[in-house]
């Protein structure tokens, strides 16, 4: 019997030896349902002697499919050889009950739903593991100041911390969408041609489906439909387009003109072949480049969502590659990530040198809402702010020593008036060049945080 509860590795649930011994256990659990139900001739002694002796052989339906061109004839072929071995020549062989009023469908799919769901466990306690390494950072870098950037463009401070708790939400947010996809695939179908249990009973269905931990889908045609495997496919698309999105800011932060984190870098790497310098963020860009993999096939499996009338074949030869490509890339990009995001080396000191990079400009919005409360309207207050503004800015683009945003707001002919009315006082403006300033109303973002389980 296969323990449903065990986790195999990702590879082993792909390998054909895997599918033949799901297959296998579909066809032994369909016979001892037959065997319970009475309604045909086998007898639950037949049934016993099936599961004592039926085996599949990946090789030898390999080499079986050569003549047969037919994987599932090649398979119930090796299983009849095993199974018969023992039965002296001139008595009925068991055999005969093996694939009884069933079709091929009933057992590629509900044996691909099994695996699906095989799969999606690691790939779900692949993903809870990242967002609580996520959650513990970010409240480890809680306080830890650094610049937002819009666009790419400095905006206003904030903390490394909530750059991890984004990441843990948006982790959640992909265990949300796995949880959902696995229930929606998790089903099977043994209902023969075309879905009409015309040659086995609806029982046989249910007992294979409760002992596989899966659901009787409620009206298969001959296949289950492909929408289900579709939905999968698109939350693994999204799961990896979310590492992808962590890799990438991993990425960007790394850069030398950056540099405020960088993945892990061990002991004897090497970064480049001809620059002993250099400290590439390889990992990162490996996760991102995987992630247009698993984003293409979600593509493929949305294609085979249309078939023909109940049924065709033209989905089975892409989602062979597709499913088993996809969640072979997810899981080896979310091991990649679970070692980056546990490692990952930050630098404060690099990020609070990055915050006063250009002068005091990140305050432009603090000195914008001291004007208007100052009493002037917001057109006016933003020519003001932009005008001293865009002068810090050209300074560092020509690289001149000149004054700093909050100098320059200093000596502004209109401020100085305000600052003479008493409308703004100076330690009212000394105030506002206080990165911390922004960060007074971010308890609430922690507080659910905190509560965000994994």
């Amino acid at each position: 019997m296969i323990d449903r509860y065990t986790l195999p590795e990702m590879g082993h649930i792909w390998d054909f030896q895997n599918k033949f011994d799901i297959w296998r256990e579909i066809e032994v659990l369909a016979c001892e349902a037959q065997a319970e139900l009475g309604q045909c001739g086998i007898t639950k002694e037949e049934a016993k002697w099936i599961r004592d002796h039926a085996a599949a052989d990946a090789a030898r339906i390999s080499e079986i499919e050569k003549t047969t061109n037919h994987d599932v004839i090649a398979f119930t072929t090796n299983m009849a050889e095993n199974i018969d071995a023992d039965i002296p020549e001139g008595e009925e062989k068991p055999s005969r009950w093996v694939h009884y009023g069933m079709t091929s469908s009933d057992l590629g799919d509900t044996a691909l739903s099994y695996q699906i769901t095989q799969a999606l466990d690691i790939i779900i306690e692949d993903f809870t593991k990242l967002g609580a390494i996520c959650k513990r950072r970010a409240f480890e870098l809680r306080d830890t100041l650094c610049v937002g950037r819009t666009h790419g463009i400095h905006a206003e401070p904030m903390t490394f911390g909530m750059k991890f708790g984004s990441w843990a939400w948006a982790l959640h947010r992909c265990v949300v969408r796995l949880k959902q996809a696995r229930e929606v695939a998790a089903v099977g179908a043994i209902s023969g041609a075309v879905g009409t249990y015309s040659s086995i009973d609806p029982f046989v269905e249910e007992y294979v489906c409760e002992k596989l931990g899966l659901t009787p889908d409620p009206l298969s045609t001959q296949v289950l439909a492909r929408d289900r495997h579709a939905q999968v496919a698109c939350a693994l698309a999204t799961a990896a387009s979310t590492l992808e999105s962590i890799a990438m800011q991993i990425r960007l932060l790394q850069q030398s003109d950056v540099i405020e984190a960088e993945e892990p870098f061990t002991k004897g790497q090497k970064g480049s072949s001809a620059m002993p310098h250099k400290r590439n963020p390889i990992t990162a860009e490996r996760v991102c480049g995987m992630a247009r993999i698993v984003k293409a096939n979600a593509q493929v499996a949305l294609d085979d969502v249309a078939l023909w009338y109940e049924r065709d074949i033209s989905h089975s030869s892409a989602e062979r590659i597709a499913l088993a490509d996809s969640f072979i890339a997810l899981d080896y990009m979310s091991s990649k990530m679970n070692w980056m995001l546990d490692g990952l080396q930050v630098y404060p000191a690099k990020m609070e040198h990055n915050l006063w990079r250009t002068r005091g400009l990140i305050f432009s919005s603090k000195v914008l809402l001291a004007l208007v409360n100052a009493g002037m309207t917001r057109e006016d207050a933003y020519l003001i702010v932009q005008r001293n503004a865009m002068q810090v800015w050209e300074d560092i683009q020509n690289a001149i020593d000149g004054p700093t945003f909050k100098e320059r707001v200093e000596m502004d002919a209109d401020v100085q008036t305000l600052m003479a009315e008493d409308a703004l006082t100076q330690a009212q403006l000394d105030a506002i060049f206080d990165p911390k300033a922004f960060l007074t109303r971010i308890d609430p973002i922690f507080d659910r945080l905190e509560k965000l389980e994994f």
